[in-house]
């Protein structure tokens, strides 16, 4: 199983929330960052508090959540090291991790319900990264 460092915003929270207890149904590490209320908050500081404690341990995953995920994904991207996706599908959720090695999936809580949300999560956990030419041009990334 994995160790997960999962925040929301107070647009995600609802959803947080479900994962939160999805992952630990499954057997996950789960560290909820927070919020602890749906009480409005910045997401770009519960995307820093996740992608701080990704950076810290590289074997483990991240899962930020807010309205639409777009914010938490653009705050979360700004850090180097940090591949964050934004998935509205499994396809998406799959994909992320074989060829771009994420290391933090991004949700939207008003655009995909809790079933699809944790079928996402599951997929995104699950996938290997391929590596061999995926590598080679996410190194890329920071040149």
């Amino acid at each position: 199983m994995s160790t997960i460092y999962i925040a929301s915003d107070h647009g995600g929270f609802n959803l947080k929330t479900f994962l939160v207890r999805h992952l630990k149904d499954q057997g996950h590490d789960v560290h909820d960052l927070g919020p602890s209320d749906p009480a409005s908050c910045d997401y770009p500081l519960k995307a820093q508090a996740v992608t701080d404690c990704v950076l810290r341990d590289e074997s483990s995953f991240g899962v930020l959540v807010c309205g639409t995920g777009i914010g938490m994904s653009m705050a979360a991207n700004r850090v180097p090291g940090i591949r964050a996706a934004l998935c509205t599908s499994e396809f998406h959720a799959s994909f992320a991790r074989a060829h771009n090695n994420a290391n933090i999936i991004c949700l939207g809580e008003r655009v995909s319900g809790p079933g699809i949300a944790a079928s996402m999560v599951d997929v995104f956990l699950s996938t290997p990264f391929e590596g061999g030419r995926h590598l080679r041009r996410i190194n890329l990334f920071n040149k």
